[in-house]
């Protein structure tokens, strides 16, 4: 779950005594809860000057080993388990900013959503694309060119627009308090018969636009349902479960920040209840975008967050070999377990289920807001 116990980490376990979250970090292997007045919610402390400063002094209790933990039933109300690390903050994501996944997003527009189709279009364009995409910057004076050459070919698309053109795209992923966290199922709509894990860097954002820690994500992605229709986003996104975080946030301080993010590799492994497995990466080192840029981009006089945000910078990762029938590619089967890890950041494990049988969603803001009054950590 973390790999490396000298990181500053913060995160939120659910408290079966109190029916709620507390706030969270590691201190030699144990989870200490360190929710306080002063700090109730993982967004007051992203809040502050010095958010690892903080919590690495906070007074808490110890709850347990951090293995006894992680291996709790999650979801059961009266266990203690990892939550998502995030509370009150808005759940945003980026679209389309690795070349690779840029061509692939190209492929579900032109193979509207229909797997059997995608393969053909893939070979006939995407070499093309691809060679004109290499080491390609995002809003630069060359993208321009490229732009200009690829619309004269027939071949430019609102996914090439948003990859390579000024403009990144940004969606809101999920609702705050929505997102899951390890351990937990993660949901597919039922319409979907298309469809992928996307290993993501989620970045912890101040409302000052400040970027104070980092996470592991999965944006679970619905190939087929976005492929029909760009404006079908919300329905291929935003779904019960359909955004983990976890495990924790690690807290930027003097021994890992931006710098280490930039250089990051992603793994990710998805092994089926009948033995299936299979294995890809993605490299941060490939982004189109640079981390702050997307950051800016989201957050600024433009659009405000009070409460900070979380922001997935979307990935490299779109599989495209054969799980069942020729040409149809990498699809979910349900009991998939997707494991994702980063060197730093640890490992987020989810299990694959319908969106329907995930879980519902009940623990929302005013819930959060009469628990934390109740326990009176609300002043």
């Amino acid at each position: 779950m973390i790999d490396d116990m000298t990181g500053t980490w913060l995160g939120r376990v659910w408290l079966p005594e109190v029916r709620g979250p507390a706030v969270v970090t590691l201190r030699e292997g144990r989870v200490i809860d360190i929710t306080s007045a002063a700090a109730p919610l993982v967004r007051d402390i992203c809040e502050m000057d010095d958010p690892a400063g903080y919590v690495r002094s906070a007074p808490g209790r110890d709850l347990g080993a951090l293995e006894e933990i992680a291996s709790a039933r999650v979801g059961d109300a009266a266990a203690l388990h990892f939550l998502a690390p995030c509370d009150l903050q808005a759940i945003k994501a980026c679209g389309v900013t690795f070349a690779r996944s840029m061509i692939e997003r190209v492929i579900e527009e032109r193979a509207a959503g229909d797997p059997s189709r995608a393969e053909a279009i893939r070979n006939r364009i995407g070499g093309l694309i691809g060679r004109s995409l290499r080491n390609l910057r995002a809003g630069s004076d060359e993208a321009a060119r490229v732009k200009a050459a690829l619309q004269e070919e027939g071949l430019w698309s609102q996914y090439l627009e948003v990859g390579i053109g000024p403009d990144a795209e940004v969606f809101t992923k999920a609702q705050p308090l929505s997102a899951v966290g390890p351990g937990a199922d993660v949901g597919l709509h039922p319409i979907s018969t298309w469809n992928n894990p996307e290993p993501e860097v989620v970045l912890a954002v101040a409302s000052t636009g400040r970027i104070v820690g980092a996470s592991l994500g999965n944006d679970v992605n619905l190939r087929d349902v976005e492929g029909r229709s760009a404006l079908l986003l919300g329905k291929a996104k935003d779904n019960n479960a359909s955004a983990a975080i976890g495990p924790m946030i690690r807290l930027f301080d003097d021994g890992f920040g931006i710098e280490a993010i930039r250089d990051l590799e992603l793994t990710v492994t998805v092994r089926g209840p009948d033995g299936y497995e299979m294995r890809g990466h993605s490299s941060m080192a490939e982004i189109s975008r640079a981390p702050e840029d997307l950051v800016a981009q989201t957050i600024g006089r433009h659009h405000q967050y009070p409460d900070g945000l979380m922001l997935y910078l979307g990935t490299l990762f779109a599989p495209v070999a054969d799980r069942k029938l020729p040409g149809e590619g990498f699809t979910h089967e349900l009991g998939d377990v997707v494991r994702i890890s980063a060197p730093g950041l640890g490992t987020l494990t989810n299990t694959v289920r319908l969106c329907t049988d995930c879980a519902p969603w009940w623990f929302g803001a005013r819930a959060l807001m009469a628990n934390l009054a109740a326990r009176g950590l609300l002043g």
